[in-house]
């Protein structure tokens, strides 16, 4: 699997992400898929001059969808939604996590849109971002809550997409993706995981 950190040209993410830590292990995603590479982002929107390029390239990928909002999922997803609504003069929106269902099946996360965001958004064509998308967990139950509000989603963007899960979901929808860089990213269902079979213990990122 190539390691996200890997040499690649500025317009690919490799300056943004290029400098995160990236432990190694087994780990759970949201999406209930299990991984060996754990990409910390927590500090991916600590320096707004450093990720404004960025955001002006994602910007420019999706203005030409002319979308009158757009929508991520907290946190970094969020954070990526403001700055592009602020490049694109378009309203912004957030999904917050509300407790998951069952918590041994895959996509069981869910997020809503928290207070009024759900009749401010009614009949907006929105643009649905996160910081990285893998799986894709996150970002469709974004779009779940959006359509249940009465939304339309044009396009989804995102600074890194991780293997081709999330994509080959959002192909089978008809919803374009801009991604501004694109990475291997190993993912398995627990059942079919060879660090469960081998007896490797999942590992919590925040130690």
């Amino acid at each position: 699997m190539a390691d996200p950190r890997s040499a690649g040209s500025p317009h690919d993410g490799y300056t943004l992400f290029g400098a995160l830590p990236v432990r190694r292990g087994h780990f759970l995603l949201e999406s209930g898929y299990h991984t060996d590479t754990w990409l910390d982002l927590a500090t991916l929107f600590v320096d707004p001059v450093k990720i404004a390029p960025a955001v002006t390239m994602l910007a420019g990928r999706l203005r030409r969808y002319a979308c009158d909002a757009i929508c991520g999922p907290m946190t970094g997803g969020a954070f990526l939604a403001q700055a592009l609504a602020a490049a694109l003069r378009v309203c912004f929106f957030y999904t917050e996590a509300v407790p998951r269902g069952d918590g041994a099946a895959l996509f069981a996360a869910g997020y809503r849109l928290p207070g009024e965001m759900p009749r401010q958004v009614a009949g907006s064509r929105v643009a649905v971002v996160d910081d990285v998308i893998s799986a894709g967990s996150s970002v469709r139950a974004t779009i779940a809550a959006l359509e249940a509000a009465g939304a339309s989603i044009i396009v989804v963007g995102t600074l890194l997409l991780l293997g081709d899960l999330g994509s080959s979901h959002l192909a089978e929808r008809g919803l374009p993706l801009e991604a501004l860089g694109r990475r291997d990213f190993a993912m398995w269902e627990p059942a079919d995981c060879p660090l469960c079979r081998s007896g490797v213990p999942l590992a919590d990122p925040a130690d």
